[in-house]
C-alpha cells in the first residue's frame, strides 16, 4: 500500500459515501485511477467492508464509557457471559496487559451508566475496574 493508497483510505474514513470523482479530485488523481486502486484495496481485503451509521445509532445509548477489568481466577468466560447479558454491555473484549476485560457501556443518563457500574462491580470474580466516560468519537463519517 502506497500514499496514494493511504490518501484513498483517509478521504474513505472521511466520507465512504463520496464519489470517486470527488475523491479523485481533492487527491489531484484520475477517475479510473482512484476507482481501480479501490477495487484493488478491496480484493486484497484492506478494505473489509463499507457501513452506514444510523441517527439510531448514535442516540441509542447517548451516554458511554469504557470499563476495564480485572478478574480473580479462571472465571473469564463466566464473567464475559454475564457480562454480555447486561443491557448497558454493547461489546466484551479479552485483552491482555493489566485488565482481563474491557467492556463497552451504553445508557440513557449517567445515573443508569452508574447503576450498571455498580452491578458489574458486584459480579463474583470481578476484583477491580475503571471507568472512562467517552466524551466524544471522531471516527470517519461521523460527527
Amino acid at each position: 500500500m502506497d500514499e496514494a493508497d493511504q490518501r484513498i483510505l483517509s478521504e474513505l474514513r472521511r466520507d465512504g459515501r463520496a464519489a470517486i470523482s470527488d475523491i479523485a479530485d481533492r487527491l489531484g488523481l484520475a477517475r479510473a485511477t482512484v476507482r481501480s486502486r479501490i477495487e484493488r484495496l478491496v480484493e486484497k481485503g484492506e478494505i473489509a467492508g463499507f457501513t452506514v451509521v444510523t441517527r439510531a445509532d448514535v442516540t441509542a445509548a447517548p451516554v458511554r464509557g469504557l470499563m476495564m477489568i480485572g478478574i480473580e481466577g479462571k472465571g473469564a468466560e463466566r464473567i464475559m457471559a454475564r457480562l454480555a447479558g447486561l443491557p448497558a454491555v454493547l461489546a466484551v473484549h479479552s485483552t491482555n496487559g493489566k485488565w482481563d476485560l474491557i467492556v463497552e457501556l451504553g445508557a440513557q443518563t449517567l445515573q443508569e451508566l452508574d447503576d450498571m457500574i455498580f452491578r458489574i462491580r458486584n459480579i463474583d470474580g470481578v476484583m477491580t475496574s475503571e471507568t472512562n466516560l467517552l466524551l466524544s468519537t471522531r471516527k470517519a463519517g461521523r460527527k
